[in-house]
């Protein structure tokens, strides 16, 4: 994604703009797949809560991409993108068992963390196999909204649980075919990573008829040069041989499953917006761009960095700006950051904008949601259109007054 190809892309479709890459997609997921291609039973479940376009969803079914799914939405676009519902796992969080039981009629593999509706769920349907989705205490995350499996986390049965799982499971004579965890987003200790690992293994023992173990994900990537990222190759390698030992202690060759949703989309994907204003106060300069957080809430909501590269003129004269919103809170994207000198009519390029960003957006100031456009095979194509006032009104209802 060059700067030429950007800004055609910016003038063609207007700003803002989602821009994803095709190829950095299927690079990823080829890497990810390679450090764990001595596992004989590998499946990658794309986390559709990232990036949940219907013609990226496509591109990760044509991959041989499972899917990741948290609500009975998302599994709907998935099967309407073309994965098969066996190739689906459902990981709710404090959702209702009607729900729960709607998309157990669609025959995908439900995954349950909390014990009340285990035994609900097993009560009333013990021919249905089910995953469970283990908290092992351990914290992972780099911001606490992305930690998951601390001890006061929401997310997951909590190991000091597993008698009453065990004991919930004897009672309703339910199958377990599943077991899963997830320490959080952003994971920069392998050990770590490793030593919660070793928990689910050891509590997989309690567990006669699994088919997979699934370890989540949270795998960091770089936001700017020199940045640090998981080593993912270093721990293909290392849990891959854990791996490959426990099936051999277990008595099967069980499928290795991991649920990726950053890694494979976060880099492939750049926000694209117009700069309406440089502002000059006594102290700092303003880029106000035609964007806010209703379309980029992570900096506002993680303190997340986005490197940003004024693509109209990338060979200027760096200066520091702070690039603010359009939105009437303080709507900050970046303090005193140093980039190419800003006019009135630059367009600036977000990086890493690929992962929960534009799913994350909103029409919040009745401001429209961005289009989106995927460079697949060379060539940029519009997969959403950008919403307009009457997608602003579709819903609402005026009554007579």
């Amino acid at each position: 994604m060059d700067n030429n190809t950007l800004l055609q892309i910016a003038k063609e479709y207007g700003s803002p703009i989602y821009v994803y890459d095709a190829e950095k997609i299927t690079s990823q997921y080829k890497r990810l797949t390679k450090a764990f291609n001595s596992v004989n039973n590998l499946r990658i479940n794309y986390a559709a809560k990232a990036l949940s376009n219907i013609s990226v969803l496509k591109l990760f079914n044509s991959m041989g991409s499972g899917l990741d799914t948290v609500s009975i939405q998302e599994v709907q676009l998935g099967l309407k993108a073309g994965f098969k519902p066996e190739n689906i796992i459902y990981t709710p969080n404090g959702v209702s068992l009607e729900e729960i039981e709607s998309v157990a009629e669609l025959g995908v593999q439900i995954n349950i963390d909390n014990l009340s509706i285990l035994e609900q769920f097993g009560s009333k349907h013990p021919k249905i196999p089910v995953c469970i989705r283990i908290n092992p205490h351990v914290m992972a995350g780099g911001n606490t909204n992305i930690s998951v499996g601390h001890i006061d986390s929401k997310f997951g049965i909590s190991i000091h649980q597993i008698p009453l799982l065990l004991r919930i499971v004897e009672n309703t004579n339910m199958t377990i075919n599943g077991i899963h965890m997830h320490t959080g987003s952003d994971i920069l200790d392998i050990d770590v990573f490793l030593y919660a690992s070793e928990i689910l293994f050891e509590t997989a023992k309690n567990f006669k008829n699994l088919k997979f173990i699934d370890f989540g994900s949270g795998f960091k990537v770089p936001y700017k040069k020199g940045d640090i990222e998981t080593n993912i190759e270093e721990l293909g390698k290392k849990l891959s041989k854990r791996f490959n030992s426990f099936c051999k202690e277990y008595g099967k060759d069980l499928t290795l499953a991991f649920e990726p949703g950053k890694f494979l989309v976060s880099e492939a994907g750049v926000f694209l917006a117009k700069v309406n204003v440089v502002k000059q106060t006594t102290s700092t300069v303003f880029a106000q761009i035609d964007s806010g957080f209703n379309h980029l809430i992570r900096p506002m909501l993680y303190g997340s960095q986005h490197e940003i590269v004024n693509i109209t003129n990338p060979k200027g004269r760096e200066r520091f700006y702070s690039v603010v919103g359009y939105i009437c809170e303080t709507d900050t994207f970046a303090n005193n950051r140093r980039i190419s000198e800003i006019n009135e009519g630059d367009i600036l390029c977000f990086k890493n904008a690929g992962a929960y960003c534009f799913t994350m957006s909103s029409n919040y100031n009745s401001r429209y949601r961005p289009a989106e456009v995927l460079i697949y095979k060379g060539k940029p194509q519009l997969i959403r259109q950008r919403e307009t006032f009457e997608d602003i009104l579709r819903n609402q209802l005026e009554i007579a007054m």
